[in-house]
């Protein structure tokens, strides 16, 4: 049994035309704040890293538990965005700004306190750019998905580049060596895998276009 008048239920007379209910996204959702967090950590972050002059192990136990959060967030802010659909203009644009803000800080504080050589954030830095920019060339023909490798270098990264913040010695410090070691391992082999992809995707959507043209 229904309680839609039957000729509105059969599509007659009194049945009113659909309309697409058009769901609309508040800038104000958890996954925004999540990414707007972690920016502002960034200057704070900054802060405790230098202060007493960058070597002070209570400043940097701080510093590393701003930078943990940032890290942490990163984690959640994309998946809450996917599974809620919270995406917005502003979250494509702020998350990965705020992925690169927060890295490219820790890495040069480091560097500037020669705890960490200059070309590891040259590197990592360059790749990271590089890609964002890469992303950005070929988006007209379709998006680069994050791989499983992106995903593991992501965590090499943050754990390593955790490492590094605190003031570790004996053989937690030598341990931090290998574990950046392989982080910029992934960093370049992910690197160069996504160079690959973006090349065949552009060359896939130009020869798309041409035939489209004939």
């Amino acid at each position: 049994m229904t309680d839609i008048p039957a000729p509105a239920a059969s599509g007659g007379p009194m049945a009113k035309p659909k309309t697409a209910v058009v769901r609309t996204v508040s800038l104000w959702n958890i996954a925004n704040i999540l990414t707007m967090v972690r920016l502002l950590l960034v200057p704070g972050f900054v802060l405790l890293m230098l202060a007493e002059g960058g070597h002070d192990p209570a400043w940097r136990s701080f510093a590393w538990a701003a930078f943990s959060v940032a890290m942490i967030t990163d984690l959640f802010d994309g998946e809450l965005a996917r599974r809620y659909n919270l995406v917005t203009d502003f979250g494509k644009i702020a998350d990965p700004i705020a992925d690169k803000a927060i890295m490219g800080a820790a890495l040069i504080c480091l560097s500037a306190l020669s705890d960490l050589p200059w070309w590891v954030t040259g590197v990592i830095l360059f790749r990271e750019v590089g890609i964002t920019a890469m992303r950005f060339w070929v988006i007209r023909h379709g998006v680069i998905p994050a791989s499983r490798g992106g995903k593991l270098k992501t965590l090499a990264q943050g754990i390593a580049v955790g490492m590094y913040i605190l003031a570790l010695t004996g053989p937690l410090a030598t341990l931090r060596w290998w574990v950046m070691a392989a982080a910029v391992a992934l960093t370049v082999g992910t690197g160069l895998d996504y160079v690959r992809q973006a090349l065949a995707l552009r060359r896939a959507g130009r020869t798309e276009e041409r035939a489209h043209e004939h």
